[in-house]
């Protein structure tokens, strides 16, 4: 069996954020092996991807998609907490994958429900209070109505709550709770830009009479 050293020990905690004898105990369970240990804890319940959102995060990638055609372009800045869980290649297949999700979602603008202005949602509950719909209708009933509007609304234009598009029964929150779990710390979608070909160009109307008439000059 292998000697399991105080640093080893150290670094596994630092790395999954478990107690000191449960990282000793997945060391000397797995011959000291870092990632098979990583996984023992895992199974065993005690690393907590909840745990982990509190931890500094300002190591990861930044990844850039291009969708079939060129039309569509990503780019999306993911957070871990080292380098050696940015070089990981489930950490890197997890931006790949959230990069392509914000490729397939035009609506969403925000990573997360809570990154948005109150001036936007004050504009949305400013729309949905003017609705023909609810004319009528008690205030107080109106009011949980526009409540629920806006709060599905919020979710729309929020990466986090989407469904996942490889996996429509998760949320991509999930998801990267999901890496969390497997990789032992905090990961963060920081932010993210996303690009669609000719979008806010003002494009100019063409008439295909006139334009022929110009080209063999006559109208």
């Amino acid at each position: 069996m292998a000697s399991i050293s105080a640093k080893v020990v150290k670094e596994l905690r630092e790395k999954t954020g478990a107690g000191m004898m449960d990282c000793k105990k997945a060391l000397t369970e797995n011959d000291g092996d870092m990632e098979k240990s990583i996984e023992w804890l895992r199974q065993k319940g005690t690393i907590s991807a909840d745990k982990k959102q509190g931890r500094v995060a300002s190591e990861g990638l930044v990844q850039s998609y291009i969708h079939t055609g060129g039309r569509i372009g990503v780019l999306v800045e993911v957070n871990c907490e080292t380098d050696f869980v940015a070089r990981r290649a489930e950490f890197q297949e997890l931006v790949k994958n959230v990069a392509m999700q914000i490729a397939a979602c035009p609506n969403v603008e925000f990573v997360k429900v809570e990154d948005i202005p109150e001036e936007t949602v004050t504009k949305e509950k400013e729309i949905e209070m003017g609705r023909d719909d609810l004319g009528g209708k008690p205030e107080n009933i109106k009011e949980k109505i526009v409540s629920g509007r806006i709060d599905k609304r919020l979710n729309e234009i929020s990466l986090l709550p989407q469904p996942y598009i490889r996996d429509q029964s998760i949320t991509v929150e999930e998801l990267v709770k999901q890496s969390i779990a497997l990789l032992g710390e905090n990961i963060q979608i920081r932010r993210f830009v996303r690009f669609v070909l000719g979008e806010g160009i003002d494009k100019k109307e063409s008439n295909l009479a006139d334009e022929i008439g110009d080209i063999t000059g006559k109208k």
